[in-house]
């Protein structure tokens, strides 16, 4: 999928004139956008390049966002606010990380050169028709050699009935460089008259081949062999794994292998011989020797099959036997092709020739006089045993059967050892990162430690590493590819040896997380270092072989059993006895089929030169005799290994328990039990119905368990236990859940029973079915050596009476030694035995309270409604049933709120079991049906802990363990989000008092604020300045450049927007500051890590630490001259103080932990899991949600809480909790505007408008579409009652308008009004940071700031609120202070407590035991998604909703939001002079250089109204007199200081758009020409809000006024109103650069439409208020006025020459024609002799 090509075309559209054609096009895979954070590109341009000329360059660019979504993958769009600037091309380009903006043109050349071993493509019965036709017998298959890259196809050609076909040719491509496709996929196919089909498929993947460091390489490979693998080798027609030949999923035979070499050079497009096109190109090349690809060498591959067992029963009972193969050796069934490599080799050594025939086709029954040669590849059938009901196992017990092959490779040995080195660094550092993220997760001690200890490993293997390659890196033989990439390994090696060093010592408590990532990302840089791109030797199949047909199979890589004299570089595998699983090959693999083991091979593999293969059975477990297949052969290895020592054992499976198992059965639970395999025999559980969180509780014992060799070997490699777990159904075949693997803890006789190994401790394993985890399970494993009596060991010497047995341990016999086992305690389960007391673990009793609020969208169950549902709460075996809810479309909350039930528990939390929360429906008839389920994995939140004593702490009240309260008085410091900053108090003797007037009335915008990630995401502004003070003062500030005044912003022209935008400037501020901030702990950060990598002597550690430190400062200022200069770049004047809200840049839940503060919100799901691919679609198994919460503590609970006031026992912990009878509220809805919105029309607009829904009440606000717009500003509110708790979901979702048809879903968004409603953190209607009586900052809340602040302290049972004169207020020992008067709106001043109150509420989180930030007056932004397209979103919306109980007094009238409407103005501007114009014209009669000047104008938007005043002819000096006057009129918003445009985008356009524009005039001087087209001559552009001042002269007006825009003091039009001077005209040269080409001397004058309309003015130098004509020089019409003059100019200076070669030129022509004219008379005359 990965390589499939996204290609962008832009092509000329079609019309009468021209077929379209291509501009230029853009290609990468989809690989490549994946692997882009986020999985997409947002907003990047891409280059288009002529794929026809790549001598043409860049084409242009195309804005674009391309995401690719895997399933469950969301995209988020990137926040406005960070944007960066988008018209910046070069800085977008849509190209990932680390590639050059400048990619050049290269030629790809992929060179073939031959293939053997390939399979035959046809039947036999064609081969011998066509035998007896032509008399000669041919191979059967016509090969031919595909390569596809970027998109492009090349093709070798066909060489006809060839088992090992030599091409040598090479196929060119030419690309971009580097290309944006990672792969180039080469691919044997079959040439056949019907069809075509691969016979093999290899992925040359270019990151492998190159490296992009300043050291790095181009793409190089070879000349290698590739292997390819795919489905079995023999011929059918209709081949069922054919998907494998052509690269989908992993081969399962060995097809062939091919010869090919990579290259890669840069084309210089400059020289002219290039071919332009990027066709694709095949050429022949030059044959390449034997020796290039490596020396052939003899190989050894040896196997012993140790035990084989769960071999699945469907195969039927028929013999068995395994075959190994290596690339064609040993394969008899179909290994057809003989390799004439080989006999090529052979022939140096003449006398071997013959036998050479044999060693292809060898098997058993062949054996040779000269049996050295035979190849044993596989183990003679036998008749499987039954094991249980599911498997069969093979009775491989005293004689294990082997196997062995000889092999003839290039040597290329190196290839692989250097993989293995690379991957044994790589395996230690996962099996450390494992550990460290296991400690995490059960929150044991020192995970930092194990992780220093992983790094640590880390770096002395990447050393060890460097100083084994360096004895490789002259080796001679080898490709260029082989020695570049030995070099950049080690590089990469080394710096990864020096980081880990470096990251080592940085390793704390608090940073081990981050740092756990880091070591991740070195385990991914190790691994992709690992993978070898050039192939050696092919991987060994093991294929399990019943009645001649191929069942199952497994593939392992011959570097893993590769052997080496140094251990570092030898297989993982090489020489160890290891576990193999086989499976089904390969589409059959996939889904339920493959999740059952086909086998469990216990196998030894050994694979080296044959010359070194004296120790192929070292590994092997001790004590065997080996049996050879002939007398004769002394150096055979041996067909069979007899063990004569065997170790009897016992099994102890503790299976307490397993949790969070898949839900197999339709109503979303299980009936499981669990399977236990080890050796060859099984065991059962019982089973357990209608759970997913089992306790079984039972221990299994397998008695009599032989394992042969050494006692000391296998107690440190014991053999792995395989835990199956199935769901028992009543009918059919028990269904496969999960499985999992583990390996016992073994006690030998001679070791005492006790600490620190045993009792063994219960582990977690995971459950894995498929790829899919499906559980975990609780357990531990036992495997105890039973001690032999002196009978057995009498009947023993009897028997092998010619050797006495060794290491047989005398014990005083029998069992009697073995940690007793307790006999069944409980009398129901039967003969269970239950897991022993040291091992199970020990139990406490806990009580678990249940809040039971209500169930909410239910859906139907077997098309019938729920009507009478109830809860069933379930933990280890106890539970609790919640009362029935009568009738759930009235009222779906319960009566009854809480109920508890006592359970025995482990004392250890990890071990908790879950918790199970099932919906059931109850039926007529006393049925019940499953309506869903959830299930609570930890109860660790839930634990309520009492208050502590002992600590002085305030917030040290009730707190759960992440923060969420139970007790409404308890504390919530909810973790989840930076801005409840709770911060803590030790208590101090008297009161605190908190004063809030630090902060001046006016922010600078040019100084960083600073905040730290724990201060809210507002900056609050203070509420000192009554609207008393608002007099209209003048404040001057200082500024750079000049002195400027500034009036303060007046009262009345303040709105709601004024607000929202005010707002919105300290959102961006504070994401820039919080980067500002992030950079600044980095760097605080690398100067710690500095100070710990410069081993520092004592000594000179100060003087080394304030050299650190100025080095430090020197960034510091660097930094915040960088953030100076940001923030300049914006200079605005210093802004008037508006009140502010909150913008949240996320939805309001995430802010505030989804409100769920005391009341939970559980989905419930029900039917099947899905599997492994289909996780995404757990949605779709939602059935409901159930509200509620939990608590859980140890049973006797301490007084105090009982005893206090107001304690009411029905509730338990769950105090003066709201009751949950319905409730009628009104709620208020106000859509600010959408952002981003998803196009859905063609014209790549959408006509968005807003619909509201909540329970049966819908709002289609469907008149007030807002036309083609896809940034909509609604600015709307809507109002709507609802009775909670049937109508809570509130959905808001924008829909586009259309004219004909419906309209569509562009996305929507839901909103669970009820949280927000009963949550504490008050969301009903969100308190403002100033309160006032009128104006555009209404207080909004029916109830005022002092009557909140009184209801809080009420409920939260707090002292107070005591007012004290001053503007003092007194809660809870806490004084606040604030004004206290305030002004209504006939400009009164009365006295007021409300700004003292709303002070409190705003600091309410300040408050001890009940503090909790309350929500502000916020905007929130949520995301639109669109059912249709899951975790893709659509756009943005910013809104906000209020809530207001109907039973308490009604709010005013709704905020007026709506969108400001623009202002009309009129922007009048004279054309005054213009000097210094550039001159372009050669007077035709004079010569002299002039220009006929003329200035054209318009407002930015409105070209089509551009004007353009007379024109000045024949300016000599370029000197202009125009007196001209423009006038502009249009619609402006101030507060955006945008201009307003209404126009149609076509003539068949419903409607008109509106577009908004930044304010600029545009002024251009020009040349007038009477024949040809005018000549641009230069421009400026002015920003009408801020533009530099004009010069007074036109001396003093130069290009710095541009070109140090930012300098320069600026003025508005706005606030001037009228502006006269002289500005410069600038344009670009040959080079780019800016040059000054005029100047022109205008006046701006600035009025309203009223003011336009009173004195009205004329356009140019008309009526009304004309200007007076423009002086102008006579120069214009010289030649009218002496023509006799401008002649003579003309004829004697200009064209004297011109007309004198003319005349001559007239009389050569009149004499030529004379001559022809009279020649052919003469001629007569002469011949005649007249």
């Amino acid at each position: 999928m990965f390589d499939k090509i996204i290609k962008l075309s832009v092509i000329h559209s079609k019309n009468l004139l021209r077929s379209g054609t291509l501009v230029g096009t853009f290609k990468m895979d989809v690989g490549t956008v994946y692997s882009q954070p986020e999985h997409q590109f947002y907003h990047k341009w891409a280059v288009l390049s002529d794929p026809d000329d790549i001598t043409a360059g860049c084409k242009g660019y195309v804005k674009c966002d391309i995401a690719v979504v895997g399933k469950g993958d969301n995209i988020k769009m990137p926040h406005k606010a960070n944007e960066t600037d988008e018209d910046d091309i070069e800085g977008n380009l849509l190209l990932p990380e680390g590639i050059p903006a400048e990619r050049q043109w290269a030629r790809f050349y992929v060179k073939i050169h031959r293939a053997e071993g390939l399979p035959k493509m046809n039947t036999s019965i064609m081969a011998n028709v066509k035998k007896a036709f032509i008399g000669e017998n041919r191979d059967l298959v016509d090969p031919y050699v595909q390569v596809q890259f970027s998109g492009q196809k090349g093709k070798t050609s066909v060489q006809k009935s060839s088992y090992e076909p030599i091409w040598n040719e090479q196929v060119i491509f030419t690309e971009l460089f580097p290309p944006l496709c990672k792969r180039i996929k080469v691919q044997i196919r079959d040439s056949d008259k019907v069809n075509d089909v691969a016979i093999g498929t290899h992925f040359v993947d270019l990151r492998k081949i190159s490296n992009d460091g300043d050291k790095g390489f181009l793409p190089t490979l070879g000349p290698a062999w590739v292997n390819m693998y795919g489905s079995t080798r023999q011929y059918t027609l209709m081949d069922e794994h054919q998907d494998l030949n052509d690269g989908l999923g992993e081969g399962v035979s060995f097809r062939a292998r091919l010869l090919i070499s990579v290259a890669v050079e840069i084309l210089d497009t400059t020289s002219p011989e290039i071919i332009c096109s990027t066709d694709v190109q095949v050429e022949p090349v030059s044959n390449i020797s034997e020796s290039a690809t490596g020396k052939m060498e003899e190989f050894f591959l040896f196997g012993s099959f140790l035990e084989a067992t769960m071999i699945d029963r469907k195969i039927g009972d028929k013999p068995i036997s395994f075959e190994i193969t290596i690339g064609n050796y040993g394969n008899h069934i179909d290994g057809v092709s003989k390799s004439s490599s080989v006999k090529k080799k052979k022939k140096e050594d003449e006398n071997q020739e013959e036998e050479n025939e044999l060693i292809q086709n060898s098997s058993e029954d062949e054996a040779d006089e000269d049996a050295d040669l035979t190849s044993v590849s596989s183990t003679p059938p036998m008749k499987p045993f039954i094991t249980d009901r599911n498997y069969f196992h093979l009775p491989y017990f005293e004689k294990k059967p082997c196997v062995y092959i000889k092999s003839w490779w290039q040597d290329q040995r190196r290839r692989l050892y250097n993989s293995n080195m690379m991957d044994k660094i790589a395996d230690k550092l996962e099996e450390g990162l494992n550990d460290v993220q296991e400690i995490i997760k059960t929150e044991k001690a020192f995970p930092e430690r194990r992780l220093r200890g992983a790094l640590e490993e880390l770096t002395i293997g990447c050393s060890r590493y460097v100083t084994l390659a360096n004895k490789d890196v002259n080796l001679a033989g080898r490709t260029k590819l082989d020695r570049e990439r030995l070099k950049s390994c080690m590089r990469e090696m080394d710096s990864m040896g020096q980081q880990a060093k470096q990251i080592r010592t940085q390793v704390k408590k608090n940073t081990v997380k981050e740092k756990l990532k880091l070591a991740q990302n070195f385990l991914q840089r190790l691994r992709f270092l690992a993978d070898e791109p050039q192939h050696s030797i092919p991987d060994v199949f093991i294929w399990m072989m019943s009645n001649n047909k191929r069942i199952a199979y497994a593939r392992i890589p011959s570097k893993d059993i590769l052997f080496s004299v140094v251990d570092e570089e030898t297989g993982k595998d090489c020489g160890k006895v290891k576990a193999v699983f086989l499976k089904l090959p390969g589409k059959k693999g996939f889904g339920p089929a493959g999740w059952t083991v086909q086998a469990k091979l216990e196998l030894y593999l050994w694979l080296g030169l044959n010359k070194s293969r004296k120790d192929f059975l070292n590994g092997l477990p001790n004590g065997f005799e080996e049996i050879r297949a002939t007398k004769t052969g002394h150096g055979l290895p041996p067909v069979t290994l007899v063990y004569d020592m065997k170790q009897v054992f016992q099994l102890r499976a503790h299976m307490y328990q397993a949790r969070s198992l898949f839900a197999a059965d339709s109503s979303g639970l299980s009936d499981p039990f669990a399977r236990v395999f080890f050796s060859s025999q099984s065991q059962v559980t019982e089973v357990l119905n209608e759970t997913l969180c089992p306790t079984w509780d039972q221990l299994l014992v397998f008695d009599d368990v032989e394992l042969f060799g050494e006692a000391t070997e296998l107690r440190d490699d014991p053999p792995i236990i395989v835990v199956e777990f199935y769901d028992q159904d009543t009918v059919g075949k028990a269904e496969f859940i999960g499985r999992t693997f583990a390996k016992p803890t073994i006690k030998m006789c001679d070791e005492p029973y006790g600490p620190p190994r045993f009792p063994p401790q219960l582990e977690y394993y995971q459950i894995y079915r498929g790829n899919s985890i499906a559980g975990e399970l609780l357990a531990a494993f036992e495997l105890l050596q039973i001690p032999f009596d002196a009978e057995e060991i009498r009947r023993a010497l009897i028997a092998v009476h010619d050797f006495a047995v060794p290491q047989i341990k005398v014990g005083q016999g029998g069992r009697a030694d073995l940690p007793p086992l307790e006999g069944p305690t409980d009398s129901e389960r039967g003969p269970i035995l239950p897991v022993p007391l040291g091992i199970r673990p020990v139990l406490s009793r806990y009580r678990i309270e249940v809040l039971f609020w209500g169930l909410r969208d239910l859906k139907r169950i077997n098309l019938a409604q729920v009507d009478r549902p109830r809860v069933d709460i379930e933990c280890a075996g106890r539970g609790v049933q919640s009362v029935l809810i009568q009738n759930y479309k009235k009222n779906p909350n319960f009566s009854t709120l809480v109920k508890w039930f006592e359970v025995d528990l482990p004392e250890n939390e990890l071990l908790h079991p879950p918790l199970n929360i099932r919906v059931v429906d109850c039926r007529a008839f006393g049925r019940y049906i499953l309506v869903g389920s959830h299930a609570v994995s930890t109860l660790r939140h839930f634990i309520y802990s009492p208050p502590d004593k002992s600590c002085n702490n305030w917030a040290s009240a009730a707190k759960l363990m992440n923060g969420y309260m139970v007790l409404t008085n308890g504390c919530s410091q909810a973790r989840s989000s930076p801005s409840f900053s709770s911060r803590t108090f030790s208590r101090p003797a008297g009161d605190i008092s908190v004063n809030l007037e630090a902060e001046p009335p006016i922010r600078k915008m040019d100084t960083v604020v600073k905040l730290d990630a724990m201060s809210d995401a507002v900056v609050k502004v203070d509420m000192n300045e009554d609207e008393s003070d608002k007099e209209k003062k003048k404040k001057k500030k200082k500024k750079k450049g000049g002195v400027e005044e500034e009036e303060e912003t007046d009262e009345r022209v303040l709105d709601w927007w004024s607000k929202y935008f005010a707002s919105i400037e300290t959102l961006k501020e504070n994401l820039r500051s919080q980067e500002a901030a992030q950079a600044e702990a980095e760097e605080r950060e690398d100067l710690e890590i500095a100070a710990e990598a410069a081993e520092i002597r004592p000594d000179d550690l100060h003087l080394k630490g304030s050299k650190m430190k100025e080095r430090f400062k020197e960034k510091k200022s660097s930094k915040q001259k960088r953030s100076h200069a940001a923030d300049s770049s914006e200079k605005r004047p210093p802004k008037a103080r508006v009140d502010e809200l909150v913008v949240y840049n996320k939805e309001l839940e995430s802010e505030y932990g989804n409100f769920e503060d005391w009341l939970h919100t559980f989905n419930l799901y029900r039917g099947k899991a899905g599997d492994d691919d289909e996780h995404a679609l757990d949605d779709d198994r939602i059935v409901g949600r159930f509200k509620g919460s939990l608590c859980m503590y140890k049973v006797p609970l301490s007084q105090e809480i009982t005893r206090e006031a107001g304690y009411d026992p029905n509730m338990g912990m769950f105090q003066s909790i709201p009751h949950n009878d319905p409730i009628h509220v009104l709620v208020r809805v106000y859509v600010v505007r959408a952002t981003d919105l998803h196009p859905a029309d063609i014209n790549g607009k959408a006509d968005p408008y807003i619909a509201i829904k909540l329970g049966k009440s819908e709002i289609k606000d469907k008149e007030n579409y807002i036309s083609k717009q896809l940034n909509p500003v609604f600015g709307k509110s809507f109002d709507i009652e609802a009775t909670f708790p049937m109508e809570s979901m509130l959905t808001v979702s924008v829909y586009d308008w259309d004219l004909v048809g419906t309209d569509d879903l562009i996305g929507e968004t839901k909103i669970d009004l009820e949280n927000r409603f009963y949550s504490k953190f008050r969301a009903t209607c969100g308190i403002a940071s100033n309160y006032s009586m009128h104006g555009y900052n209404i207080w909004r809340d029916p109830m005022k700031p002092s009557q909140i602040l009184a209801k809080l302290c009420k409920e939260g049972k707090i002292d107070g609120p005591h007012y004290g004169p001053g503007g003092k207020v007194k809660v809870a020992n806490r004084i606040f202070t604030g004004p206290t008067e305030i002004e209504d709106e006939n400009g009164l001043k009365k006295q007021t407590e409300e700004h003292l109150a709303l002070s409190v509420l705003n600091h309410w989180e300040e408050i001890p035991r009940v503090g909790c930030k309350l929500v502000p007056e916020h905007v929130e932004t949520r995301p639109l998604l669109n059912p249709d397209k899951p975790g893709i979103e659509q756009g943005r919306l910013e809104m906000w909703v209020d809530m207001f109980p109907m039973d308490m007094p009604a709010p005013g009238p709704a905020i007026d939001t709506s969108p400001r409407k623009p202002k009309r103005y009129e922007l009048r501007v004279i054309i005054w002079n213009t000097d210094e114009v550039i001159l372009e014209d050669d007077d035709y009669f004079t010569g002299e250089k002039s220009s006929d000047i003329f200035v054209r104008g318009w407002l930015k938007g409105q070209q089509e109204d551009k004007q353009d005043t007379d024109v000045h002819y024949h300016s000599l000096t370029g000197e202009g007199n125009f007196n001209w006057r423009f006038v502009f009129p249009f619609d402006y918003l101030v507060a955006e200081e945008k201009i307003v445009i209404s126009k149609k985008e076509s003539m068949f356009s419903w409607d008109e758009t509106e577009y908004k524009i930044p304010a600029r005039l545009t002024m251009q001087v020009w040349d007038a020409d009477h024949f040809s087209a005018d000549d641009f001559l230069g421009a400026i552009e002015l920003d009408l809000n801020r533009f530099p001042r004009g010069a007074k002269t036109a001396k003093q007006c130069n290009l710095d006024m541009i070109r140090n825009e930012q300098e320069l003091p600026t003025i508005s039009i706005f606030k001037q109103k009228r502006v006269k001077g002289w500005w410069p005209f600038v344009a670009r040269d040959e080079n780019d650069e800016m040059e000054l080409t005029g100047k022109v001397e205008a006046e701006l004058h600035l009025v309203t439409a009223e003011e336009a309309e009173k004195s009205p003015v004329g356009l140019g130098r008309n009526e009304p208020d004309p200007l007076e004509k423009p002086n102008r020089p006579d120069t214009t019409f010289l030649w009218f006025l002496s023509p006799l003059k401008a002649i003579r100019y003309l004829v004697c200076n200009r064209y004297k020459w011109l007309i004198i070669k003319i005349v001559l030129a007239l009389l050569l022509l009149i004499m030529i024609g004379l001559f022809l004219y009279s020649m052919p008379g003469y001629l007569v005359k002469k011949l005649l002799g007249a």
